[in-house]
């Protein structure tokens, strides 16, 4: 008995003093521990939660769970992110916002200026030249190739006694001329043509009518011009030849009259004025 009591009291020195009023401890320290066994296992019990919610979350998850393909069909597809949408509007605006640019629209435009059309005076100057190179081509390399321009045949017989006269006029110059039956000479002031232009371009100017109409080698032709100055005689050989051709065959004169051969150039240089230096150049003024 005395062993007992003993035991006791040494039991009642151990147990924790109680406030008076305060409940007793629903459970022992002991067993809280034991309800509670992730708190004792540390992280790696954390680890495992966050793998499994993870897994849970994954899409794969539901077909190694055993999910069948069918209650994915029924489900309605996911809606792309907005954020993509808003990127393609933005894209899709600014397209239609901005201009396509074509390139080479910010250079210049190269300004062409319309052909000048040509007057009847430089048409028959430039077939002038023309010819005249065509023969000297021919001339070289020995080709019998016929000129350009109508070539036709003389259409119409000169008697051998009919004279046929006419007036040429060119800047100051004045060319009468006179066309008969004949082989072919050409005499002006009564000199060869060849001798009295000695440029090949006047006497190709002086021949063109002749050329053009055909009667080159089945007339002879005697001019005598007088004023201005060389140039201006070859133009107003030209222009007697043509309108005596022009009675001779009238039908030639649509031909004559389209080269320009039948017109009067009228142009010429402009007289001094009296006060002037030229024509209309004035002397500088002077204040003092």
């Amino acid at each position: 008995m005395a062993d007992e009591e003993t035991r006791n009291e040494n039991a009642d020195a151990d147990a924790p003093e109680q406030q008076p009023g305060a409940e007793p401890s629903e459970e022992p320290a002991g067993k809280e521990a034991e309800d509670q066994p992730e708190e004792v296992q540390g992280d790696e019990t954390v680890v495992e939660d966050e793998e499994t919610r993870e897994r849970e979350a994954s899409p794969e998850s539901g077909a190694e769970a055993g999910e069948s393909p069918e209650a994915d069909a029924g489900a309605e597809p996911a809606e792309p992110a907005e954020p993509r949408r808003s990127q393609q509007r933005d894209s899709k605006a600014k397209s239609e916002t901005k201009p396509e640019t074509v390139p080479g629209a910010e250079l210049e435009p190269i300004a062409i200026e319309p052909e000048r059309e040509l007057s009847a005076e430089e048409r028959a100057r430039l077939e002038a030249e023309a010819e005249e190179r065509a023969r000297l081509e021919a001339e070289a390399t020995a080709d019998e190739a016929e000129e350009p321009g109508v070539r036709r045949q003389a259409a119409v017989a000169i008697p051998a006694e009919s004279r046929i006269q006419a007036t040429g006029k060119r800047k100051s110059s004045i060319a009468r001329v006179i066309i008969s039956a004949g082989g072919g000479s050409f005499h002006v002031n009564e000199r060869e043509l060849d001798e009295y232009f000695p440029r090949p371009y006047l006497r190709t100017v002086a021949r063109q009518p002749l050329v053009t109409a055909g009667y080159e080698d089945s007339v002879d032709v005697r001019v005598r011009v007088h004023g201005g100055g060389i140039s201006g005689q070859a133009g107003a050989v030209r222009h007697g030849i043509a309108r005596a051709l022009c009675e001779i065959d009238p039908e030639l004169r649509g031909e004559l009259k389209r080269r320009g051969l039948l017109t009067r150039d009228a142009r010429a240089k402009e007289r001094r004025k009296a006060g002037l230096k030229k024509a209309r150049k004035r002397p500088q003024f002077s204040k003092r």
